[in-house]
């Protein structure tokens, strides 16, 4: 059996008495960053094998790891900070133990877009999740593509490609296109800037430096 475990994103008083009882009872686990998840894993007092298990190496670890679970073992994957799978390798194995028959099991907890989809004011009854866009091939397409969406539209990007990205909504948006821009989610400087494009570009200029994630929600197009 595989578990899906969220970890904190920020403030690590978010871990759920769940997951840190299944962490405690699992055969072995799967970690984004076995350094960071070490960090974690020795405060809740937390002793098992852990593997990396990351985007550079999961294509090739797969095998090795669904013939442990066949086998009749039981693991744990996490990621750096949230839920994995969101935004964070997750998909492929969730995918190979389905084909399987090997149970998986998604415990509920912490990520990032939820919190700063609720901050922003705008409607959440219905909303796009579109993650990281792409780098450079296709980027412009696809914001072109979301400038016509009615639903909120929800992004992550890093603190060091924030300004490049909200002159890219400018761009396909227009300025008036009311913005909600969420930093830091739970950890000790969080903030949520509101307004339009035009006035979180002026904020985040003013700024000479930049850090932590960033949650960048979108208006949905008036209807």
């Amino acid at each position: 059996m595989l578990f899906i475990v969220p970890t904190p994103i920020g403030n690590l008083g978010d871990i759920t008495y769940r997951a840190v009882e299944v962490l405690k009872q699992v055969d072995f686990i799967l970690a984004e960053d076995t350094r960071t998840s070490g960090n974690l894993l020795r405060l809740f007092g937390i002793s098992k094998p852990v593997f990396a298990h990351h985007k550079f190496n999961e294509h090739k670890t797969i095998k090795s790891i669904i013939d442990k679970l066949a086998a009749g073992q039981t693991a744990a994957l996490i990621s750096d900070a949230g839920t994995p799978s969101i935004s964070d390798p997750g998909f492929l194995i969730v995918r190979e133990c389905i084909a399987n028959d090997i149970k998986v099991e998604c415990l509920p907890g912490a990520t990032a877009l939820i919190p700063a989809l609720v901050n922003s004011g705008f409607p959440s009854d219905r909303f796009c999740f579109e993650g990281f866009l792409p780098p450079k091939k296709g980027r412009q397409t696809r914001l072109k593509e979301l400038s016509d969406e009615h639903r909120t539209v929800i992004l992550y990007e890093s603190p060091h490609k924030l300004l490049k990205t909200l002159l890219d909504i400018l761009i396909h948006f227009g300025e008036e296109r009311r913005v909600s821009v969420s930093r830091e989610i739970s950890k000790l400087y969080e903030e949520t800037i509101r307004g339009t494009i035009r006035e979180q570009i002026e904020e985040w200029s003013k700024r000479p430096s930049i850090k932590g994630e960033i949650v960048i929600v979108i208006e949905g197009k008036d209807k």
